[in-house]
């Protein structure tokens, strides 16, 4: 009889590790982390590799992925390219109303890292100027939607203007070579146009701006919480390094973005790291901004967007961790 049941319970374990099901103990083979410019916790993280040695004595290795902007975070989610990726709140709600199966499960900051610059000698001087101009802006980002709630305030539509789609760094340098009249910046390359081509900030609202936020997907969410939980401890040592070394910080990410120091602490002083377990803030703020999503036709009709939001915040990780 003993016999038996231990032949029932090796085919059980079995099954149920071929169907993926996880145990505490389980880890996946890596762990694939984005680091961004615009998210200066990523940058200290991969300098000081600290996730590393979190997770040496497991062995699982660290692959770190550059993710350009939050489109392409969000894509690397999508394609499980990553298993955590940084992007704004309002990006990650638009990715996940159109189907990408995401967990929002830690801030990584509160910044206002987008405005609306023109060049330094352009005659526009408001944003109803902005009716026939042709703009530079990245599709499915913050800097993008910034855009559209702006024009909106104004009482123009996104027919009002011509919207370059291009990436970032693309769209500053339109806009410094005088082929776009404005652009949805983003930073640090917006805080380098600023002080090194004098581009000037037509339009800013840092309500618009919403938070950074570090997602997982619901897979890694699923199967390995303990992992999820350990990563947002290391980006918690992270965001506490930062707060007390503002200056070490300027020069970290000066030094891992290639940006002149000066530029780098514009981008820090627009950036407040205090608040990083996802709440009833970041959500009410996400459900303020999810109407420009249905009134831009960018998700499905009659998708329930503020139920996506419910579905895509997930504090319990952070509130586990973040003391």
């Amino acid at each position: 009889m003993k016999a038996f049941f231990k032949r029932v319970t090796a085919t059980l374990a079995g099954l149920l590790a071929a169907a993926g099901v996880a145990h505490g103990a389980d880890h996946p083979k890596e762990i694939r982390v984005d680091y961004a410019y615009y998210s200066p916790p990523s940058l200290v993280l991969k300098r000081f590799g600290w996730l590393e040695e979190e997770f040496k004595a497991d062995g699982v290795p660290i692959k770190w992925v550059l993710s350009q902007g939050s489109n392409r975070a969000l894509e690397f989610l999508n394609s499980g390219s990553v298993d955590f990726g940084s992007s704004a709140g309002l990006a990650a709600v638009l990715s996940k109303a159109n189907g990408n199966p995401i967990k929002s499960v830690y801030v990584f900051s509160r910044p206002e890292w987008t405005a609306l610059l023109v060049a330094k000698d352009s005659p526009i001087k408001s944003l109803k100027d902005l009716k026939g101009k042709k703009i530079a802006a990245t599709k499915g980002t913050d800097p993008f939607l910034f855009l559209l709630r702006s024009l909106h305030q104004e009482g123009l539509a996104k027919s009002d203007v011509e919207i370059l789609a291009l990436q970032h760094a693309d769209g500053r340098a339109a806009l410094e070579q005088g082929r776009v009249d404005a652009w949805a910046g983003l930073d640090p390359l917006m805080a380098g146009s600023e002080l090194q081509a004098g581009s000037r900030i037509l339009h800013r609202n840092v309500a618009f701006n919403t938070y950074g936020f570090l997602s997982t997907t619901e897979r890694f969410a699923t199967q390995y919480p303990d992992d999820v939980r350990r990563v947002i401890a290391a980006y918690e040592k992270a965001r506490k390094w930062i707060i007390a070394n503002p200056g070490k910080t300027a020069e970290l990410i000066a030094e891992e973005a290639r940006l002149p120091l000066d530029v780098a602490k514009l981008q820090l002083k627009r950036n407040d790291f205090s608040n990083p377990v996802p709440g009833a803030e970041h959500v009410a703020a996400l459900k303020a901004a999810a109407p420009i999503l249905v009134e831009e036709d960018l998700v499905r009709k009659n998708t329930n967007v503020v139920g996506v939001i419910d579905a895509l915040v997930e504090p319990g990780f952070a509130r586990a961790v973040v003391k």
